[in-house]
């Protein structure tokens, strides 16, 4: 299943989607977190495309996997292929940490909103504030972790490919 689809990797595939979903969705935490007005219009769909990362960096890790048990590679090559195995396996954890304050924001939030239309205030700015703060945090960790890990895939693809003398 993780292996290939019509003979192309399917960690090629899936993994861009995370490239591009993970950033994405770490992005709209963000700004949602900076725009409290947009939390409750945008704030379900931030946590659709965050929960779309999520649910894809499995499939990127595994298929990775079996992809890495394809290649034939060595010296700088399977050292750089490593690092980047290493690394992608440990993605999962600033993504679901990502996902998890994502649902509280959302939550807390709407939780929020139908308190102030109701004439109650509570004590749940302060709660939010640090939710909203904490969610950007790990956004810009999920968004920097994933951005790292492409980094050292690619540069394991390319380094070869465009004739760099690392691989000779």
């Amino acid at each position: 299943m993780f292996d290939t689809v019509t003979g192309l990797p399917v960690h090629i595939l899936v993994v861009h989607a995370v490239l591009v979903m993970v950033p994405l969705a770490a992005f709209g935490v963000v700004v949602i977190a900076a725009v409290p007005r947009w939390r409750e219009r945008y704030g379900p769909l931030v946590l659709a495309a965050v929960t779309a990362g999520l649910v894809l960096v499995p499939v990127a890790t595994k298929s990775g996997e079996k992809l890495e048990g394809r290649i034939d590679a060595g010296g700088v090559v399977a050292r750089q292929i490593e690092r980047h195995s290493d690394l992608g396996a440990l993605v999962i954890w600033p993504t679901l940490v990502l996902w998890l304050l994502t649902v509280a924001l959302v939550l807390m939030s709407r939780a929020a909103g139908r308190a102030g239309r109701m004439g109650r205030s509570g004590g749940r700015s302060r709660g939010l504030t640090l939710v909203a703060v904490l969610a950007a945090i790990a956004a810009i960790t999920a968004g920097g972790v994933v951005a790292r890990v492409g980094h050292l895939g690619s540069t394991a693809v390319w380094s070869c490919t465009i004739g760099s003398d690392a691989c000779r």
